[in-house]
């Protein structure tokens, strides 16, 4: 047996100096994943394994400039077929976007700056409203009954405005976030994270009620329909010319449709964690260092408190509201229920899963959460749900699964399950699945020896 275990090691030492042993190694996961969900497009296993192809893509020591290709050619280039092949990965890898980039946000005030925001759903409604009332007919629907439209009420504004107020939605988040910061300033700790949790109630109340005297938001029904950008014809007609052999079908305007607005959204996370990692080796970013580490020391060092307290507010929000936007336009809907303080919570957790203050910790926490959401206990669920409609048993006690109760569905239990998770990772991992490399030399100085 030593012999044996003596062999492995000396055969993974030789294959540790092939340089071209980490390349190969990415190519052959992303190339076998890809053939696995294209054979069989709703395995969940297979979606799974071509996903953790881009963990084989960070941590593998590769250039810099095969991770970018790798990466481009593995979410722009493969992924959109294989999703048109079954929507739903599209959709999943969608909101793995919408909340990295929401947990990107958060991650500026808590893990950047240690301002603890229990809020910061309240700047993802600025930006979905925000397109939510301009982008459709609500405009002209102030003086209406909320939930009814006269017949032929035109649209405020072109389609293609949209990609205006993708920028316009986080200039007003970040304003919005700066308002939130001037009376908060004053205060830490447990009475910050109060603070902030008020305000997004708030945010979320006022959604709620401004349907009078003038009907702003349409109230709990929602605004709703909200319009997409333009997709010409001629674009579906060339794409399915070049494409629909691959995927084996032509494809709808709705499904390219699912397309736009996955890549849209891949470009403004890229755009994001290119601002995040500047900031953070920034002279602002060493300042939230300072200020998360000690307020008084860093005032003591000349560090303008106010104004850098502020600035972290406001690039957290702005992230925020360009996702809402983007999320108002891709639903054609929205309404105060998706703003809840649940919400703010379930980023809360995807950035301290992942690692408070580390970019791709943070993303990682992002993809688990919405993963175990989407797939893995909605799965479980639906798994569950055919088994009771069949005359199958459980061997052993004998018990009918027709017989199981709906109430222990794993869906039902995700808070729960998010709780367990939070418990062990404080007690095995309090760093995060991918420290922050100050966070990580941290634990590592506590270690008892």
């Amino acid at each position: 047996m030593e012999k044996i275990i003596a062999t492995l090691k000396s055969v993974l030492a030789k294959l540790k100096q092939q340089w071209y042993l980490p390349y190969f190694l990415i190519l052959v996961h992303i190339v076998i994943g890809s053939s696995l969900v294209y054979a069989s497009p709703r395995s969940t296993i297979a979606f799974l394994f071509l996903l953790t192809a881009l963990l084989s893509i960070y941590y593998f020591n590769v250039k810099p400039v095969f991770k970018g290709l790798a990466i481009a050619i593995l979410l722009l280039g493969i992924m959109p077929v294989l999703g048109l092949r079954n929507i739903f990965y599209l959709e999943v890898i969608f909101q793995i976007s919408v909340f990295a980039a929401l947990a990107l946000g958060l991650n500026i005030v808590v893990g950047f700056a240690g301002l603890l925001n229990l809020g910061y759903a309240a700047f993802y409604a600025v930006g979905a409203y925000l397109w939510g009332f301009f982008g459709s007919q609500q405009m002209f629907l102030l003086n209406e009954t909320p939930g009814t439209a006269p017949v032929g009420t035109p649209f405020f504004l072109p389609q293609d405005y949209f990609y205006l107020f993708l920028i316009l939605g986080a200039i007003v988040a970040s304003v919005v976030g700066l308002l939130l910061g001037l009376p908060v300033l004053r205060v830490r700790g447990d009475y910050l994270a109060i603070v902030t949790l008020g305000f997004g109630e708030v945010i979320r109340v006022l959604a709620n009620n401004l349907d009078k005297p003038l009907n702003f938001t349409n109230g709990p029904q929602g605004i709703t329909p909200i319009q997409r950008p333009t997709l010409a014809p001629e674009f579906v007609e060339a794409f399915n010319n070049i494409f629909s052999g691959v995927i084996g079908r032509p494809v709808s305007t709705g499904e390219l449709y699912n397309v736009l607005f996955y890549v849209l959204s891949l470009i403004i996370v890229g755009i994001i964690i290119v601002v995040a990692r500047n900031l953070e080796d920034s002279k602002m970013g060493r300042a939230w260092t300072a200020i998360r580490e000690d307020e008084t020391a860093a005032i003591a060092m000349g560090i303008p408190l106010v104004k850098m307290k502020l600035s972290a507010f406001a690039v957290g929000a702005s992230f925020a509201g360009t996702m809402g936007v983007l999320v108002a336009a891709s639903r054609t809907f929205v309404s105060p229920e998706s703003f809840s303080f649940m919400q703010s919570i379930g980023v809360l957790v995807m950035v301290i899963l992942g690692g408070i203050g580390s970019i791709p910790g943070v993303i990682l926490g992002a993809a688990v959460v919405t993963i175990l959401n989407l797939q893995i206990l909605q799965g479980l669920s639906l798994y569950l749900s055919q088994l009771r409609q069949s005359d199958a048993i459980i061997p052993l006690i004998n018990f009918a699964w027709a017989d199981l109760s709906t109430q222990l569905d794993p869906a039902k239990y995700q808070r729960l399950l998010f709780g367990l998770i939070l418990i062990l990772m404080m007690i095995f991992r309090p760093a995060g699945l991918i420290p922050a490399e100050r966070r990580k030399r941290e634990t590592e100085e506590t270690k008892p020896e």
